[in-house]
């Protein structure tokens, strides 16, 4: 199992083209940790804007009824990809993981591999 900080460092070290990612909490919209981010990149902003985007996501999925939850959310930008990946473990309620790429570095199918094997050890 990986705190916070391991999980951070693996999704920066193990993903080629991390810009930077986080812990978020989405019930407060506070980042429980960062690593990576810069002056275009503010992973405070971003933590607190990508909450908005799951709290809407599911209340459509209540309004439509859907049983299943969220795995993932990916926004793609003209040079960035945005991966949100929900928390699931028992420790993990109310928890996502935000992953910045660059678009022309990675590889989205494994920046997704790999969000998923740390989202399942992470341990907060």
């Amino acid at each position: 199992m990986a705190g916070v900080e391991v999980a951070l460092k693996e999704l920066m070290t193990e993903i080629e083209g991390s810009l930077g990612a986080a812990v978020v909490d989405y019930t407060s919209g506070m980042a429980l940790g960062s690593l990576g981010g810069g002056k275009d990149l503010d992973l405070t902003v971003a933590a607190a804007g990508n909450t908005d985007v799951i709290r809407a996501k599911v209340r459509t999925m209540e309004h439509l009824g859907l049983k299943s939850q969220i795995e993932d959310i990916l926004i793609t930008l003209g040079t960035q990809y945005h991966l949100i990946r929900l928390v699931t473990g028992r420790n993990g309620n109310g928890l996502f993981l935000y992953l910045v790429l660059d678009k022309d570095r990675s590889n989205l199918a494994m920046a997704r591999h790999v969000l998923k094997r740390v989202e399942a050890q992470l341990e907060v």
